[in-house]
């Protein structure tokens, strides 16, 4: 401790009554004084000092507290709110399962009414605007054993009220053995970009192929000593022999032709290979069958007409 003054003290021995020399201290009274202030004040602050450390300590440990309270506070509204967020994903994974559930069902039903199977569908958005929407589709699929790829844009424009839409950038790729009837009316749907004449086509035609395929498929299996499909039943030949008629055969040639407004007209011929023989002891008949071929046709249809055709032959067997 610092004494801030001066301190005077003088020394002197008093006589006492036993004879004993002490010795007799003498203060300066305002030195002391001086001395006994400053003491006073170090400790004045030194206790507010200490109070001051306690007030902190004291306002820590509230600090603390209060951030622990916020923070579970806040930590459970987060709780919360992540378990409402969890059931609103749901409720919304809910509803896009049953959309999507029924969006396979119509699907499906599309798909048993008129054969066309969609196998991949891709959308990509080319340009987005407030008056107008490009849109890239790409529909992958197949109808029987035709398959196909259409590739189209969409633009969507917003005029005043009304909403205009319009196909362009119309590509088509049909692959598959028949389907080489079909380029002619994919070529004008190109150049329309007519989509619903192109499925309502590409249906009709392959079921079409499919009737024919059937068909020769059925004789092939019912006669096989006399039927034969050089190119197989997909193809529009089928050959009728006797294995006792030699050089004798007919042929019956199916074909199906599409015009380009999408009609199907399918078309039966009969062709006849006879040896010469055969032509001079009655030309009339061998010359004028394809013509009772085309009676039979108009009367009894396809298969009739082929099974009397094959039965024909049986009987001159």
């Amino acid at each position: 401790m610092h004494a801030f003054g001066r301190v005077h003290v003088g020394a002197r021995f008093a006589t006492v009554n036993r004879d004993r020399a002490i010795p007799e201290i003498q203060i300066d009274t305002d030195a002391s004084r001086t001395g006994c202030w400053v003491e006073n004040m170090e400790e004045e602050y030194e206790t507010e000092i200490l109070q001051l450390c306690e007030e902190i300590a004291v306002l820590e440990v509230e600090k603390e507290t209060f951030e622990r309270d916020v923070s579970m506070q806040y930590g459970q509204y987060d709780i919360l709110g992540a378990i409402e967020e969890d059931d609103i994903r749901r409720q919304d994974i809910s509803k896009l399962m049953e959309n999507i559930e029924k969006l396979e069902k119509n699907l499906a039903r599309q798909t048993r009414l008129n054969g066309i199977t969609l196998t991949r569908c891709c959308v990509k958005t080319i340009e987005k605007s407030k008056i107008k929407l490009v849109q890239q589709h790409r529909l992958t699929g197949h109808c029987h054993l035709c398959s196909f790829e259409v590739e189209f844009e969409i633009i969507e424009t917003q005029e005043d009220d009304s909403l205009m839409r319009k196909v362009m950038n119309l590509n088509i790729v049909v692959d598959g053995n028949e389907c080489k009837d079909i380029s002619s009316i994919v070529s004008r749907v190109e150049e329309t970009k007519s989509l619903l004449l192109f499925f309502k086509t590409l249906k009709s035609f392959c079921e079409n192929c499919e009737h024919r395929r059937k068909t020769f498929q059925h004789f092939k299996e019912k006669y096989p000593n006399m039927v034969t499909l050089p190119e197989g039943c997909q193809s529009e030949l089928m050959l009728i022999q006797s294995p006792k008629l030699k050089g004798c055969s007919m042929c019956i040639f199916w074909d199906i032709d599409v015009t380009l407004e999408g009609e199907i007209r399918p078309k039966i011929d009969l062709l006849l290979k006879m040896p010469e023989e055969v032509m001079t002891i009655d030309y009339n008949i061998v010359a004028n069958a394809p013509e009772y071929f085309q009676n039979l046709l108009r009367i009894l249809g396809a298969e009739a007409s082929i099974e009397s055709v094959i039965k024909t032959v049986c009987v001159t067997d």
